[in-house]
């Protein structure tokens, strides 16, 4: 996931043609934008070809109105002191970033079978995203921010509380969220570890797992994404830097949400995040992950690879994802439902805008009996955006009477926008039941003045219809993050609508 700018269109020149409204002729809203002065009943030769006219430049307008947005307040660079490696891909890069990380020589070995295997494949090309070549050689594998005196902690504490994620919440009596953050390639903080530990549930980083308790790591990392899955699974195996792991055991349900979060602040360096999720027998556990980085003028790579193993009776909900950043996005979240009874849930939105791309998928994979999964995937395109959904469930053929049911809902705001859904379902035994539900809808201008006829202008409008769009999703969401997410829609619309 590369985060950069996305590059607007070039607005076309000012139009000769006055876009007027019957009933406000002066207002600055939405329809006036699309709807051109209304034709006569019967049109000659030249009122077709005014009508053609105005309706391009309708679209034009449309285009240059959805240019105009607020500054990305996610978007600032901190004057942080970091230890950086030179960028480059080799077998010498991944023993650096290892001997960094002061792993033991499994993991190494791990690192070192991964590359080999990178070396031998090549770069999907049958993505609906369209981009330039990444060079590989001309990024950063790994930058550590200097956190060795309070000073510098207090800075990076900074940074997380101006993103809105507390991590100052250890002596609250109720904890309402539990987050592990990661700042460029290391773990900076781990909330509630203490609390998590009364129960069983071990939350720490990837690195601080590798080290405590590497029979764990070792029996599920590259089990459920293997690292010849695909060209950047390999990658990230390679040369992955930190993430967060938990492990809840039998019987256990944790207490409260689990959380990762991931800053990206130096430039030209990629993050290359590992998490892994493991639900024993009979457990519940909640994960949500979120990441920003500064808007560069050169790209940033974010490879990352989180795994979310379900066994026995274990209900999985995990992962619930927003996207709105990054300009190309590819996203393939996959959980496995092994053993009997686990249940697996997906829910994710993605808000494509101007000229971002996004192609995502999300992998249900039932092996076990009694398996049941949900998918409930929330695409929103504007501009020229386009947002490409792909679902693939599979059921092995033990799986008996195994259930999933997959909804995929698009939203269209204007003429240019693309929306695509690509399902592929698998099912092995006679006895499963799988459904999958997609709809595409439309923003048209008669909702918009339905809205404003009430004294509700467009902007508000468009958040509104949206926030009803995506409520399946965001009220899974802790509040904190429901109400963030609300106010994120706020912002990508004000001055924009869409």
């Amino acid at each position: 996931m590369a985060s950069t700018h996305a590059i607007a269109p070039t607005p076309s020149p000012k139009q000769t043609l006055k876009f007027l409204h019957p009933v406000h002729p002066t207002a600055k809203t939405l329809p006036n934008f699309l709807n051109p002065t209304k034709q006569p009943k019967t049109p000659t030769s030249l009122s077709r070809i005014r009508a053609n006219a105005a309706n391009s430049e309708g679209c034009d307008r449309l285009q240059e109105f959805l240019q105009n947005q607020k500054e990305y307040k996610w978007g600032f660079v901190s004057d942080v002191e970091s230890f950086s490696i030179p960028k480059g891909l080799s077998e010498e890069t991944i023993r650096l970033i290892s001997k960094m990380k002061k792993e033991p020589p499994w993991m190494l070995d791990f690192r070192l079978s991964s590359f080999c295997k990178f070396l031998t494949m090549k770069e999907p090309k049958w993505s609906n995203n369209v981009y330039n070549p990444i060079d590989f050689q001309n990024i950063c594998y790994y930058s550590e921010a200097k956190k060795g005196t309070q000073e510098e902690q207090n800075r990076l504490l900074r940074d997380f509380e101006r993103l809105g994620v507390g991590l100052n919440k250890q002596g609250e009596k109720t904890p309402q969220l539990a987050v592990s953050a990661v700042y460029d390639s290391s773990s900076f903080a781990t909330t509630h570890q203490e609390e998590l530990m009364n129960y069983g549930i071990i939350f720490c980083s990837m690195s601080e797992a590798i080290i405590n308790y590497p029979d764990l790591v070792k029996k599920y990392l590259g089990r459920v994404v293997k690292p010849d899955d695909n060209y950047y699974a390999a990658l990230n195996s390679a040369v992955f830097s930190d993430g967060a792991f938990c492990y809840i055991p039998k019987g256990k349900k944790c207490p409260f949400p689990i959380s990762s979060y991931f800053r990206i602040n130096a430039k030209e360096t990629g993050q290359f995040e590992r998490t892994l999720i493991i639900a024993d027998e009979r457990s519940t556990v909640d994960y949500l992950e979120g990441c920003t980085a500064p808007s560069y003028d050169t790209n940033q790579l974010h490879a990352a690879v989180v795994l979310c193993r379900g066994c026995n009776n274990s209900l999985l909900h995990s992962p619930k994802l927003v996207e709105i950043g990054s300009a190309v996005t590819w996203k393939y979240p996959s959980v496995i439902l092994e053993g009997d009874d686990p249940v697996g849930e997906f829910y994710s939105v993605a808000f494509m805008k101007n000229c971002q791309q996004a192609d995502t998928e999300t992998k249900m994979i039932h092996k076990g009996k009694n398996t049941r999964s949900r998918i409930i995937s929330k695409g929103i395109s504007s501009g020229n955006s386009s947002n490409c959904y792909r679902g693939i469930v599979r059921v092995m053929s033990n799986a008996d009477n195994a259930r999933n049911f997959s909804q995929c809902d698009s939203m269209l705001i204007g003429d240019s926008s693309t929306a695509l859904t690509k399902p592929d379902i698998q099912g092995k035994n006679p006895s499963v039941r799988i459904e999958h539900e997609a709809r595409t809808s439309k923003i048209t201008e008669d909702l918009i003045f339905y809205f404003q006829q009430r004294g509700i202008d467009a902007e508000k409008a468009m958040t509104t219809m949206i926030s009803g769009f995506c409520s399946e999703v965001f009220q899974k969401l802790p509040d904190e993050f429901g109400s963030e997410m609300n106010m994120l829609l706020s912002l990508k619309l004000e001055n924009s609508v869409g």
